[in-house]
């Protein structure tokens, strides 16, 4: 093994401008699930990594389809008899751009500036799928052959929840079959420290509108008998969280506390408030929410949260003085261990509807739920990972928590069987996924690619035995 394992990995550092090449071509794509489908953006955004899929040696490589879903693209190598199978997971389509005017470079023209790459999905996923795509091309043209059998799935709809997952599940249920998941969408502690992630919170929301009449009235003329839906909505919403920015008891509804060796193990992680503070690119004076008694990092992976992600009414350009006949807001909340997204979700519903003031007309659409998950990070498959890591970044690899949500990988895991979940990644705090000026730090980047060259070596030792 060592002998092959040299072998790809100098051809992984030979071919270096390849990978970046391939990375740029993805980007340049787009495709952002936000558009209903069927959107040519995306179906060409899928055709794309088909296209990378093929160029690196993998077989079968093919679009798969489900009607009206965003396209997946699948490839396999199944030639090492008697190895595992691996099956690696990760996502084509990327956010919305948001505010073209906030980019320092347009979002999908991949532009690298002080050793970062800037432009919508390099990071978030556009480059988990390079990253692993190189390794295997590193393996079939380096070495002659992976060490392990490998299918790979990457996925259209992620950045919308996954809505479709079981049917295409229940649809290509002989594509999945393997001993361990690879996921590639998660992020490292911070630049240059690899990460294992061993925990995700869930998500539940609604898309809430607040309606007073039936037109704008002139504010002179009708303010102060007539209510106001926008305030209305206002308070409804401020009643969820408390002074400290907490949800209300009834979104914590199943929270389960840390225990003494959890916190020990969140304590000991490398952490610095002031960075954190930079890295999210905070005003002065602006303080930290949350229980203030708990780690930073406890609150950011293990405490639900919840968050206005988007609000109108009225925009401020053309505004005059009127009281406007309704208002709307999308309200997003991440669920932690041990809670039923459902039932949160409903909570949530309830408590808006309860704190809504003055009759006022309400519809709320709840919307679909992911669930949270967490993994016993112990285990053949884990010290194999660990193993890779520290020889793709140099240092040993760290145990951390994601306060987002990947809802592929509950249901994966359930129809695998319960074979072990492995979620790297190579995203960092300063990579600005999912806003403007989204980010990939090149180093991690190529270190990632060594890692996952490795990754291929350690499996097939630890999954057989």
């Amino acid at each position: 093994m060592t002998e092959t394992l040299n072998a790809a990995l100098h051809h992984l550092e030979a071919h270096s401008a390849d990978h970046r090449q391939a990375l740029d071509r993805l980007v340049r794509v787009g495709g952002v699930s936000a558009k209903a489908p069927p959107d040519p953006t995306m179906r060409a955004s899928a055709e794309a990594v088909v296209e990378e899929m093929k160029r690196v040696g993998l077989d079968g490589a093919e679009v798969l389809e489900l009607p009206g879903v965003h396209p997946y693209a699948y490839a396999e190598w199944l030639h090492a008899e008697g190895a595992p199978t691996v099956l690696i997971y990760g996502h084509h389509d990327v956010q919305p751009e948001g505010r073209h005017e906030r980019w320092l470079s347009p979002p999908f023209e991949p532009t690298e500036r002080d050793g970062r790459l800037y432009g919508r999905g390099t990071v978030d996923d556009k480059a988990g799928i390079v990253m692993h795509l190189a390794a295997i091309r590193a393996w079939l043209e380096g070495a002659g052959g992976l060490p392990v059998n490998v299918k790979v799935v990457v996925e259209g709809e992620e950045e919308v929840g996954s809505e479709h997952l079981e049917a295409f599940l229940a649809a290509y249920a002989d594509r999945v079959a393997a001993d361990a998941l690879v996921l590639t969408d998660t992020s490292n502690l911070d630049v240059g420290i690899p990460a294992l992630t061993v925990s995700l919170r869930g998500l539940a929301g609604a898309t809430i509108e607040v309606r007073s009449m039936a037109q704008p009235l002139h504010s002179g003329m009708w303010g102060g008998p007539v209510p106001d839906p926008v305030m209305g909505l206002a308070k409804a919403l401020a009643s969820l969280t408390d002074e400290r920015g907490r949800v209300i008891p009834a979104l914590r509804a199943g929270v389960r506390e840390l225990d003494a060796d959890e916190r020990a193990e969140l304590e000991a992680l490398p952490f610095d408030e002031a960075d954190f503070k930079r890295q999210a690119g905070m005003v002065e004076g602006a303080e930290l929410c949350g229980e203030p008694e708990l780690p930073v990092l406890a609150r950011l992976w293990h405490e639900p949260s919840l968050t206005i992600i988007a609000l109108e009414a009225r925009a401020l350009d053309g505004s005059s003085n009127q009281i406007i006949e309704a208002a709307r807001a999308r309200v997003s909340l991440r669920t932690v261990a041990n809670q039923e997204p459902e039932a949160i979700r409903d909570a949530l519903i309830e408590a808006v509807r309860t704190a809504l003031p003055w009759g006022l007309d309400l519809k709320i659409e709840p919307e679909p739920v992911a669930g949270w998950w967490r993994t016993d990070p112990h285990g053949a498959a884990f010290e194999a990972a660990r193993r890779a890591l520290a020889a793709g970044y140099g240092c040993a690899s760290v145990a951390i928590g994601c306060g987002g949500s990947i809802g592929f990988v509950e249901p994966f895991a359930k129809v695998l069987g319960g074979v072990p979940a492995l979620l790297t990644g190579v995203e960092d705090p300063a990579c600005l996924a999912h806003s403007e000026n989204e980010s990939l730090c090149l180093a991690d980047f190529a270190k990632g690619m060594k890692a996952n060259v490795h990754l291929y070596a350690e499996l097939a030792s630890a999954l057989r035995d």
